[in-house]
This record gives structure tokens, C-alpha cells and sequence, in this order.
């Protein structure tokens, strides 16, 4: 893997016709020599860490068809130039910091067939000239500031498969008549202000993608729908829609349904609460389905009717259910008193595996031993033969493995969110090692057992596999954890210590300051040199460049600290004590400008971490 700005002697090579520097580690700016080489017809430079504005010298390039610069830092405007190359087939700039307007020379680039401009910071509307791009197969412009109507003339791009405009804020009446669309088989403009109704939207057989979500849409589900034999995903939550649902949908081949938070009443048509897939009714007006069976159940710690828990969730209806866990399905039940729970219970099949019961349980020891504030809350729990749940505090922004990877959410999490989540983290692991006696180990500390409360604050969840260290016990034990997550001398010591929780709370903490998992970087570590590596570098791309000192300072602090736990040896990695109280006292002061702040650097901080 390559790395470092890209050699001005590049220009010199001015035969070239393809250049690929792709899934490298280059940095800078684009080199502005590359409009010497007349001859290119593709250039990729994706998954780069290039920064800096697209050389308007592109523009001379006259026989370039194929441009990929995405995911890469590349910010400003798109130079006009680059829409007056009229060979350009494929055009993809998506995940960069791209801003300003799209410009109507757009449609000069007739033999366009893929353009992708996605989770850049466009803004303006799309221009009509959109219109004339009429070989175009795939359009993805989510993830924008794009305001406006969606252009009437998107109807004479009739070989067009894929539309993304998604999480932008488009608004105006919902989508006319696409009945020019007749190739169009994925269709997503959820997370817009779109309004009105969707009586008018045409779509073919071939359709296999629709997502409406996050509108403002209303009136009816159309019968319609129920005529898309291929449809295989179908997301309609958040928005005003009213009526019973056309009872021929329970016969599409759907492996995803959401029509949840709408004003959607009548009967639930028969097959919907037994298929497969993932399917969510919730927040409707829906009649009572399913009758409710008399158990008795001892529920503790708060006065919570086991009755009132099964009517609450119509028996654990599958339109109540918002997930699943490591083991048995997560359901929103709310009382009569208007508390919200979130409940985990274990399926048939798993109550009567021994490992998923004794998971279970475990985690009915564990969270009734212990209170923390940032330590999931355990209100109750039902331990009879046929019907076994847990009752939890609701926390409302669910994962945060699912916050970091919906760029809207992860755009919300900013630098001081995302420190304090770390500080959380660390704070809750201190408490288990420290304050609980005997010991307790998590054992799955992973950004999925991480949940976030309204005010995206952290809680530790997920306590099925968490042990208590004993010390004349030798604390030798299988495997458990998350793939990603798991402390290497697990593989071959199968002794459970403080140290692998520390480790994955090292990957945890790293994954929260960069985009992805770490687990690309933690493997380079070892094998290749970190000297030119910026954390600058490594940071998610979606926010804005910190620039407050104390953020910082905040950020640098719990990279070194997330690094020093990740350690390969556990002797080296700290204590989560000595991570809590650092994290708490937070009193370095950053003498080394954060731009010039090198993994190597971090790697080797001046800590004593024995």
C-alpha cells in the first residue's frame, strides 16, 4: 500500500491511458501535472486520502470516459470544466467534501450511463438538464443539502435502474408519474419533506426497491403496489399515511417492511405477522390481532404488571418488535402510564437451548448486582417456562454500530458527543473492574452493545456472556465476543482478564473517531510503517475539522488512549482505571499541532501505563 503525495513526475508520462492509483494511502492534492497526460481515458483515484479542490485542468482531459474520486477529502466546488467533457460515461465523486450547486452543463455529458455525487455537501436543486442525460443507468445523489422539487424531467431517463436522492431536503409534492421509467428497479428518496400523495407513483414489475421513508407523505397506501411481483424491500415509516393496507402485499416475496409511525388502520392482512424477514407495523392504528394468554410471571425490582407487559405488546407481536439481539428479539411496550420499555425475549427454540438459557439468566445475575448510570437499567424480568423476557430502560437512538454507519446520525454525533460516549464507555468498564466485587468482565464490549439515549448519551448493554473474576479460580473460559472485538491471546490463553475488555474497549473507542471498524489500521500496526499516517487522516471524514483546542486536545487524548489498549500484549495495555481517570482529569495540554499528530506518534505516547 502506497502512501504520501503522488510524484510530479507522474506528468511526464504522457503516453498513459489508464491511471489507477485506487486503495492506496496517497495524500495532498491532486496533482495538477496530470493535465499533460492527453491521452488518459480513465482515471481512479478512490479510497485515497487526496484533499483539496479537482484541478479545473481536468477540463482538458478530452478523451477521459471514466472518473472515480470517491471517498477521498476532495472539497470545494466542481470545476465547470470537468461538465463540459462530453466523452464521460462514468462520473463518481461520492463521500468527499464536494459543496456548491450542480450545474446545468450537466446535461451536455449525453454518453453519461453512472453518476454518483453522494454524501458530499452539495446544495441548490437539480438542474432540469438532468433530463437530457437519457443513457443513464444509475443516479445517486443522497446524503446532500439538495433543496427543491425533483425535476419532472427525470421521466426521459427511461434506461435508468437505480435512483438515490435520499437524505437530502427535497420537497414539494411526492414523485409524479414515473411512468417513463420503465427500467427503474431501485427507487430511494427517504429523508427528504416530500408531501402529498403517492397514488401517482408508477412502477414497473422489475421494481425491487421502494423507500418513502422520513416524509410528509399522506392519503392511502395504493392499491398498486400490491402489483410489483419482485418487490423486495418496501419502507414507508415516518410519514402521514392513513387506511388499511391492500391486503395484497402479504404476497410479495418481501424480506424487508416497514410501514411504522403512520396513521394506518383496519385488519393486518394474514401471512404479515408470520413471515420471514423483517417487518415493522408499529405506531398505527391497527386493530387487535391476537388474543392474549393468562401466565403468571414474577416480574422484580418495580411494580410492572405482567399483564400490562403482554398487552402492551399483543403477546410479543412481531409489529412491536424493533430488533434483535445476540439472542432473542428486542420489543417496544408501552404501558398505560406512558413508560416505555424495551423488552428481550428468548424464542421457544432458544429458551430450550441450554446456552441460550444459561445466557439469559446470566444476564439476570448480572444486572441485578449492579447500577450505574451508564450501565443499561434492568427494571424486571420474567423467568417462567413458557414466556422469558427481560424488562430494560427504552433507550430511543438504539446502537451505536448503527449511529456511525447512517451518515445522517453519524453527522449528528460530533466530536464532543463522540468523546463523551468514549468517557461513558470507559466509565462503566472502571465501575465493573474496580467497584464490583467480585470483578465483573463484559467479555462483548462491541459498538453494538453500545446504546444511545435521546440526549445520545451511552449505556453498556448486553450482559449474557459477563463473568465474574474470582482470584482462586484460574477464570479459564471459551471464547465469547464479537468477531472484530475479541483480545488476540484469547485464541490461545482461553483465560478471561480485565485486559480483553480493555482491548475491546481499545477498537470500540478507535471505531467511534473514524468512520469504520479499525480493523484495516490495527492490522497495518504491525506491518507497516505509521511515521506518515495523520490522525488527522483517520478521522471521519463526515464531520468538520476540529478546530476547538479543547476538542482537540479531548480527541488526541482518547486516540492515544485507544491505541495504548489495543496493545497486542495485555501487560501493556492500561487499566481501565488509569483510562477512566485520565479521560476524567483530561489536563494535558497539546504541544504538537494537531495536523502533524502521527499514529507513530500516538503509538509511542509518553504515558506510564503499568
Amino acid at each position: 500500500m502506497l502512501s504520501g503525495p503522488v510524484s510530479s513526475y507522474i506528468g511526464q508520462l504522457t503516453n498513459l491511458i489508464f491511471l489507477y492509483l485506487s486503495s492506496n494511502r496517497f495524500n495532498g492534492s491532486i496533482p495538477l501535472v496530470i493535465w499533460k497526460l492527453k491521452n488518459l481515458q480513465k482515471i481512479s483515484m478512490h479510497d485515497n486520502m487526496f484533499s483539496g479542490p479537482i484541478p479545473s485542468s481536468f477540463g482538458q482531459l478530452s478523451n477521459l470516459i471514466f472518473l472515480d474520486l470517491s471517498s477521498n477529502r476532495i472539497s470545494g466546488s466542481i470545476p465547470q470544466e470537468t461538465w463540459k467533457l462530453k466523452n464521460f460515461q462514468v462520473i463518481n465523486m461520492g463521500h468527499n467534501i464536494l459543496s456548491g450547486s450542480i450545474s446545468s452543463f450537466l446535461g451536455e455529458l449525453i454518453n453519461l450511463t453512472f453518476l454518483d455525487l453522494s454524501s458530499d455537501r452539495l446544495n441548490g436543486s437539480i438542474p432540469l438538464e438532468i433530463g437530457y442525460l437519457t443513457h443513464l443507468s444509475y443516479l445517486d445523489l443522497s446524503s446532500n443539502f439538495l433543496t427543491g422539487r425533483i425535476p419532472l424531467s427525470l421521466d426521459r431517463l427511461t434506461d435508468l435502474y437505480s435512483l438515490n436522492l435520499s437524505a437530502n431536503q427535497m420537497d414539494g409534492m411526492a414523485p409524479p408519474d414515473h411512468g417513463g421509467l420503465p427500467s427503474l428497479s431501485e427507487l430511494d428518496l427517504s429523508l427528504n419533506q416530500l408531501s402529498g400523495h403517492i397514488l401517482n407513483l408508477q412502477l414497473t414489475n422489475g421494481a425491487r426497491h421502494l423507500d418513502l421513508s422520513h416524509n410528509r407523505l399522506t392519503g392511502p397506501l395504493p392499491k398498486k403496489l400490491e402489483q410489483l411481483s419482485n418487490l423486495l424491500y418496501l419502507g414507508l415509516s415516518s410519514n402521514y399515511l392513513n387506511g388499511p393496507i391492500p391486503t395484497g402485499l402479504a404476497s410479495l416475496p418481501l424480506e424487508y417492511l416497514n410501514l411504522s409511525h403512520n396513521n394506518l388502520s383496519g385488519e393486518i392482512p394474514i401471512g404479515f405477522t408470520g413471515r420471514h424477514g423483517s417487518v415493522d407495523l408499529s405506531n398505527n392504528a391497527f386493530e387487535d390481532q391476537i388474543s392474549h394468554r393468562s401466565q403468571h410471571a414474577h416480574l422484580k425490582k418495580k411494580k410492572i404488571a405482567y399483564k400490562n407487559i403482554i398487552a402492551a405488546t399483543n403477546d410479543f407481536d412481531i409489529r412491536y418488535c424493533i430488533g434483535t439481539g445476540g439472542y432473542g428479539s428486542i420489543h417496544r411496550a408501552q404501558l398505560p402510564s406512558g413508560k416505555v420499555f424495551a423488552l428481550k425475549k428468548l424464542h421457544r427454540f432458544e429458551a430450550e437451548d441450554s446456552n441460550f438459557d444459561k445466557s439469559f439468566k446470566n444476564e439476570v445475575q448480572m444486572l441485578t448486582k449492579i447500577r450505574y448510570r451508564n450501565i443499561v437499567k434492568l427494571y424486571g424480568f420474567c423467568l417462567h417456562n413458557r414466556c422469558m423476557f427481560l424488562v430494560y430502560e427504552y433507550l430511543e437512538r438504539g446502537s451505536l454500530f448503527c449511529a456511525l454507519r447512517i451518515d445522517v446520525d453519524a453527522v449528528e454525533l460530533g466530536w464532543t458527543q463522540r468523546v463523551n460516549i468514549i468517557k461513558a464507555i470507559a466509565h462503566s468498564l472502571s465501575y465493573l473492574h474496580n467497584d464490583c466485587n467480585p470483578p465483573i468482565v463484559h467479555r462483548d464490549i462491541s459498538s453494538n452493545n453500545i446504546l444511545l439515549n435521546s440526549e445520545l448519551e451511552a449505556c453498556v448493554s448486553d450482559f449474557g456472556t459477563a463473568r465474574q473474576l474470582y482470584p482462586d479460580s484460574s477464570n479459564q473460559t471459551v471464547i465469547a465476543g464479537t468477531y472484530g472485538y475479541i483480545a488476540p491471546e484469547l485464541a490461545y490463553t482461553m483465560v478471561v482478564t480485565e485486559k480483553s475488555d480493555v482491548y475491546s474497549f481499545g477498537v470500540v473507542a478507535l471505531e467511534t473517531i473514524m468512520e469504520k471498524h479499525p480493523g484495516e489500521l490495527l492490522s497495518s500496526l504491525a506491518s507497516l510503517s505509521t511515521q506518515n499516517i495523520m490522525l488527522s487522516d483517520v478521522l471521519d471524514s463526515r464531520l468538520p475539522y476540529p478546530t476547538n483546542l479543547t476538542v482537540v486536545r479531548n480527541i488526541v487524548l482518547a486516540a492515544a488512549l485507544a491505541f495504548a489498549c489495543v496493545h497486542s500484549e495485555p501487560r501493556s495495555r492500561p487499566t481501565m482505571l488509569f483510562v477512566s481517570q485520565e479521560l476524567l482529569v483530561c489536563k494535558k495540554t497539546l504541544a504538537t499541532p494537531f495536523r502533524v499528530i502521527s499514529l507513530q506518534h500516538l503509538l509511542n505516547p509518553e504515558m506510564d501505563f503499568t
